[in-house]
């Protein structure tokens, strides 16, 4: 594998990326003036049949047509270079449904921390960290239009890759860029995705439906289709041009950062493996990602390098394990023992019955004092504290506003009323014509006992410590699905295969996993009322929901369920 050196600075790389924009553009300018010649020379052909007072081929009319030309192209081409590099990265993001990353996830912090350590180690000023809500393993990095690179990771990445893995990785997007490769690919991929969005709004229907008026036809114009799909070809042909070497030394400097070409070799392979679709996927943006989602099949061949941006799987890992002196097979023995070694590793949840047949678990029901709500004082017009008093009788004082100040003894923070959360849900609930009772904010709606703050699969949630159940952002549920941290005992397994024969024979009922429990709750959070409603429409699995604030009450063992029933 070739050594890549690294002389550049990052004003240096951003000079280089310029050049190779101009590049760019100067093809898109030939690509449009061959385009746009043609269809006015066809256009001009059309209106010579009938008028026939001048000839086609007479110079002033080439040279009219000749100037209408590169006018027309100037101004397309412009136009789509400064749209694709202004929008086009964030475009991506945005389809591709990138968030920043919850810096209170102890996985996506691990993720931001990492990333952190490799771009100090490649010397970038800064980059910025997204998280793609997908299952999919894979990365990618782009440039914004200010010239600030990204790096975007999938959430069955960041869940499935250990320590090393990731750094590998991050360190093989920041090759991209500190090469100069990412922001070349970002400003062709944004042009090929012009293009196969026109294609895509004109693209002929495969099986076209019966028309409701007779001689209507579905589907767009087949010469535009045409058009469009050459230009798809063409700009594609254009993004892999360098795209296999530049995969091959972007592995190659990610060992520098990195120092570790085995973890770089384990990661490509998992992503292999775990090959898949990434959000609202274009098969455009393949050359952005470290494996292409349509990876198997890849060869050596002259037609392969053409049309695929990566070179094969197992030449990437044999050129990685090199460097080393291993083989292959030991590399990927080392992901298949690394896997073993995890699924081992994971911690086993018991039921709530079961953890009560231990005598575990069970303290005693806390009772709420009539006291325990007086935490909030109020300053008066004279600037005098009064209190402490409970929030409904906050309320009532003459002289509260929302932008008045107020003082929470328990948490020593003085604000404005509209600052702290427990006062906004209350001033909201009145419109909801609903009363909320401090007294049952951050507590659980069976037990009516303080939820504590724990950590779930790396995601802060909220249980209480008596009847288990789980208070949880509906964001966050496919981040725990996601991750493999336990696994469960062969009661909740039991449990969850029952509960799942019973629902199958009855799907359209509403049925809880206990039943025996009402569905008249609360919400902990913002005191709306909770609705039983299926988890996703792929498991129609019934959970309380707040259709306010988007919280989902999980009640003992339900979350344990959903997640063994979908694992099964």
């Amino acid at each position: 594998m070739k050594e890549a050196k690294f002389s550049k600075d990052f004003y240096e790389m951003q000079k280089q990326q310029w050049r190779k924009s101009l590049f760019v553009f100067l093809v898109l300018i030939l690509f449009y003036l061959l385009a746009v010649s043609l269809a006015i020379f066809v256009f001009t052909a059309i209106i010579g049949l009938f008028l026939r007072e001048k000839p086609l081929s007479s110079p002033d009319t080439l040279l009219a047509l000749s100037y209408a030309s590169i006018v027309i192209t100037l101004i397309i081409a412009t136009f789509h270079y400064f749209d694709a590099k202004s929008h086009g990265a964030k475009f991506i993001r945005k389809r591709l449904l990138a968030q920043p990353p919850d810096l209170s996830d102890r996985y996506h912090k691990q993720f931001a921390n990492t990333l952190d350590e490799m771009r100090i180690a490649g010397g970038l000023p800064r980059v910025h960290p997204y998280i793609l809500p997908t299952f999919a393993i894979n990365s990618m990095a782009l440039i914004e239009s200010d010239g600030t690179p990204s790096v975007l990771v999938t959430e069955g990445l960041i869940a499935e890759f250990t320590r090393d893995e990731l750094q590998a990785v991050i360190a093989h997007e920041l090759a991209h860029v500190v090469r100069g490769d990412t922001y070349y690919i970002t400003l062709v991929c944004s042009l090929v995705n012009f293009f196969e969005r026109l294609r895509e709004a004109v693209e002929p229907e495969k099986y076209p439906q019966p028309s409701s008026y007779p001689g209507q036809v579905r589907g767009g114009a087949p010469l535009v289709y045409l058009a469009l799909t050459i230009s798809t070809l063409i700009m594609h042909v254009l993004s892999t041009l360098v795209s296999r070497q530049r995969e091959i030394l972007a592995d190659a400097a990610a060992v520098e950062f990195s120092r570790n070409p085995k973890a770089l070799a384990r990661a490509i392979y998992k992503a292999h493996l775990k090959n898949s679709f990434v959000g609202d996927f274009n098969i455009a943006y393949s050359p952005l990602l470290i494996v292409p989602p349509r990876s198997t099949g890849i060869t050596d061949g002259f037609f392969s390098r053409i049309f695929n941006s990566h070179p094969p799987l197992m030449r990437r890992v044999r050129l990685l394990a090199n460097m080393v002196s291993t083989r292959p097979a030991k590399i990927i023995q080392e992901v298949w023992d690394i896997h073993k070694s995890r699924e081992k590793a994971r911690v086993v949840l018991q039921s709530q019955e079961e953890i009560q047949a231990r005598g575990e678990g069970k303290p005693e029901p806390k009772a709420v004092s009539g006291e325990e709500g007086k935490i909030w004082m109020i300053q008066n017009a004279d600037g005098d504290w009064e209190g402490p008093i409970g929030l409904e009788e906050l309320f009532r004082l003459d002289f509260f506003t929302p932008i008045g100040w107020i003082r929470n003894v328990q948490e020593h923070i003085e604000a404005p009323a509209v600052e702290f959360p427990q006062i906004r849900n209350a001033l909201r609930n009145p419109v909801r014509k609903k009363k909320t009772k401090h007294t049952r904010e951050n507590h659980c709606p069976r037990c009516h006992i303080p939820l504590h703050d724990i950590f779930y699969e790396g995601v802060p949630l909220k249980i209480c410590p008596d009847c288990g159940g789980k208070l949880i952002d509906s964001a966050v549920m496919e981040r725990i699905i996601a991750r493999k941290e336990v696994v469960f005992s062969s009661h909740l397994k039991k449990k969850a295969l029952e509960f799942e024969e019973n629902f199958l024979l009855d799907p359209i009922l509403r049925k809880k996993i206990h039943a025996d429990k009402s569905s008249k709750i609360n919400c902990p959070n913002c005191g709306s009322r909770m609705f039983p409603r299926p988890y996703n429409y792929q498991y129609v699995i019934p959970v309380d929901k707040c259709l306010s604030c988007h919280k989902i009450w999980f009640d003992s063992d339900e979350l344990e369920i959903l997640q063994s029933l979908i694992e099964h």
